[in-house]
């Protein structure tokens, strides 16, 4: 099916009531960002906000692509808890990846010089807390979601997605659309999304699976945050329906606060403002942060990256779920019988439907395998060699993805070849080659001629804009032990940017934080 023609028509007049009542309700509802900051000096005191990047009407989105992304995410949680259990799997992709990722190959060997012993006292317990994201890919009349990538550490905006559909149902229901669209007026168009509810309520399974009804959770942050409010949100939600405590530090703060208990496994935080205090015992440490090298500026925050690894407290994510979310491991999963060995094999552990096959069947696998795209090494495999020659004869098809989280790291179109020969210039003779840290994926086609009005955060004047989503869907698993299992869909945030952009970074005002409008 074709997009409706969008956005509706609208007056002058209208739109400006419509940019003033979206720009309210944002501020009055926490759907913000802190202000940009100088980058040298610390940061200012969060005493004021801007309203986060937001779009004033809701973008179109299938109905049908929208409830199949929903309903795979479980299977994609147990798909990614058994990566991480599985050591030789790993280990098998990241001593190659380590020879050409440094960053890479600093958190692989972390995480092997802390398994084995965690292994021998306990069957530690992981938290996943994930998102699947996916664009259109349109196809004639037709459009298809295709995964754009896997996030296993530091899914962000579960919180400010969740306000963003807030603020859409708001806006119908107010009136504030001015009947510019019949689609505006079907109340079930706009999806019910508790992603807020849903990713505190999975820290608060792992909370209560570590079994300390005193314990905390640790938010563990990057400097300079400007996203603090879709964090704080989260926070604040296990405090009011959870009753449960959460404090928030940098790896600065916690390589001088983080204490191990006498047994060397309890993880303690004291608080430096009430020094009289006990300290903290801390039940899950949730990373905000810690997935980028920019997070590891010195030694001093891998060291206490390791010390926390060591704890008891239950990790979100472990180092293994982490190296998990590899662009590598993506591109692996690609291969065939790659999805059939981790979710119908006998010998696997129960992450969500049974051990082995348990409910799984193979329509399962394929339902998966159906939001893939092309994707290829670029060693010197017969696949390497194909994609290395696909990425220099038609560029314009392909996107080229380090191992990066984070955003900015991509290369695009003909950017390729130049890069690929630049990377080839900088190995050395005898060493593996730089371009074998980095896959070749497919450029997704989203559907055309759709267009929004986009405002950046702070801004007072709205965008009209020829528009791309991304959808992401968000998961929750919790796995590890043998026997604790939880597996949950747990809401799903849109970002929406102009065609022209690449990239999406919402706190650099790429992207504005969307809602579907189901069609």
């Amino acid at each position: 099916m074709s997009l409706p023609a969008w956005p509706p028509k609208t007056s002058d007049a209208q739109l400006a009531a419509l940019l003033n009542e979206a720009s309210t309700y944002a501020l009055a509802h926490g759907f913000t960002l802190l202000p940009p900051h100088p980058a040298s000096g610390a940061p200012p005191a969060p005493t004021h906000a801007i309203a986060a990047p937001l779009s004033l009407f809701p973008t179109p989105f299938p109905r049908a692509e929208y409830t199949r992304a929903r309903s795979i995410q479980r299977l994609y949680n147990a798909l990614y808890a058994r990566i991480a259990l599985d050591w030789a799997f790993l280990d098998g992709i990241f001593e190659e990846v380590a020879k050409v990722d440094e960053f890479q190959a600093e958190l692989w060997t972390r995480w092997k010089a802390v398994r084995d012993e965690l292994q021998r006292v306990q069957k530690p317990l992981q938290l996943g807390i994930f998102r699947s994201d996916y664009l259109l890919h349109a196809s004639g009349n037709e459009s298809a979601i295709k995964q754009v990538e896997f996030n296993t550490i530091a899914s962000s905006f579960g919180a400010l997605s969740q306000k963003a559909g807030e603020l859409h149902r708001y806006l119908a229901a107010s009136g504030s659309f001015f009947d510019a669209a019949p689609q505006l007026a079907d109340a079930t168009a706009y999806p019910d999304n508790k992603s807020l509810v849903n990713i505190a309520a999975g820290l608060a399974d792992a909370w209560k699976a570590y079994g300390n009804p005193k314990a905390i959770v640790l938010v563990v942050t990057q400097d300079g945050e400007r996203n603090i409010f879709d964090q704080r949100a989260l926070q604040y939600e296990l405090q009011a329906t959870h009753g449960i405590k959460s404090i928030r530090h940098t790896f600065a703060e916690l390589d001088v606060l983080a204490k191990h208990g006498g047994d060397k496994q309890t993880l303690l935080i004291p608080n430096p403002l009430t020094p009289n205090e006990a300290p903290a015992e801390v039940a899950v440490i949730y990373y905000r942060a810690a997935y980028t090298p920019n997070d590891y500026t010195t030694g001093k925050e891998w060291d206490t990256r390791v010390f926390l690894e060591r704890s008891a407290a239950i990790k979100c994510p472990s180092l293994a779920l982490q190296l998990a979310g590899a662009k590598k491991v993506q591109q692996i999963l690609a291969e065939p019988g790659q999805l059939e060995e981790f979710l119908l094999n006998p010998a696997r552990p129960d992450t969500g439907f049974g051990a082995g096959a348990g409910t799984l069947k193979q329509a399962d696998i394929d339902a998966l395998r159906e939001t893939f795209t092309g994707l290829w090494p670029l060693d010197d495999s017969p696949l390497g060699k194909e994609a290395q020659q696909l990425a220099k004869s038609h560029p314009e098809r392909f996107v080229l993805k380090p191992q990066r989280e984070g955003g900015g790291n991509n290369i695009y179109r003909g950017d390729i070849p130049p890069y690929l020969a630049k990377l080839d210039a900088e190995s050395r003779p005898g060493e593996a080659p730089k371009r074998e840290g980095y896959i070749l994926m497919e450029l997704i086609t989203p559907p055309e001629d759709v267009h929004n009005w986009l405002v950046r955060g702070g801004e007072g004047k709205p965008r009209l804009a020829d528009v791309v989503s991304e959808l992401g869907v968000y998961g929750v698993s919790l796995f590890g032990d043998g026997k604790t299992v939880v597996n949950k869909e747990a809401g799903t945030l849109l970002r929406t940017k102009g065609r022209e952009s690449d990239e999406g970074g919402v706190a650099i005002g790429i992207s504005s934080i969307d809602s579907p409008l189901l069609v």
